[in-house]
């Protein structure tokens, strides 16, 4: 089990190398310099999907025993995506927690695993919006309406896009 401690050298650690090398389509840091439980991520929309050009802002947190366990990602921007609940809690395999699906739905392999880090979680969440899983939605209403009614979704990404270019 990770101490705290532990957890802390290693957010540092993850944060010291983003800063140094940082990756195309997000930035992160902390949201409080106090805190490296804590971060804020900016996500932008992925080109040739629906979601480019936009800026989404999003508060990682991570548990007192990563990467034992997995952080939860929220988006403070509002964004539909089927992946994402309502609430802007992101559900996608690797931020669940490690060992067998207790639904059956996921593979071990695909749920979370110590060996991720910041940067791969937020490539995977840059992932999930250029292809939605609409096969187990988190929002089952931005799901069917890209099932069924995809342009009446495409207006609502558009929103979203254009909303978050206005918060800059």
């Amino acid at each position: 089990m990770a101490s705290p401690s532990q957890a802390s050298l290693l957010l540092q650690k993850q944060l010291k190398d983003l800063c140094k090398n940082p990756v195309d389509g997000f930035s992160a840091g902390l949201l409080d310099e106090s805190n490296l439980f804590e971060w804020s991520v900016t996500i932008i929309g992925p080109p040739d999907t629906l979601y480019e050009g936009g800026f989404f802002n999003a508060i990682m947190s991570f548990p007192p025993n990563y990467p034992n366990s997995p952080p939860t990602v929220r988006f403070t921007s509002e964004i539909w995506h089927p992946n994402v609940y309502p609430d802007g809690k992101v559900c996608i395999s690797i931020l669940h927690p490690p060992g067998d699906d207790p639904n059956g739905y996921e593979l071990a392999s695909e749920r979370w695993s110590p060996v991720h880090t910041v940067e791969s979680i937020v490539l995977s969440i840059i992932s999930m919006l250029s292809s939605p899983n609409d096969e187990s939605p988190a929002n089952v209403e931005a799901a069917k309406e890209w099932r069924e009614r995809r342009d009446d979704f495409k207006k609502k990404v558009s929103r979203c896009v254009r909303r978050s270019q206005e918060m800059l």
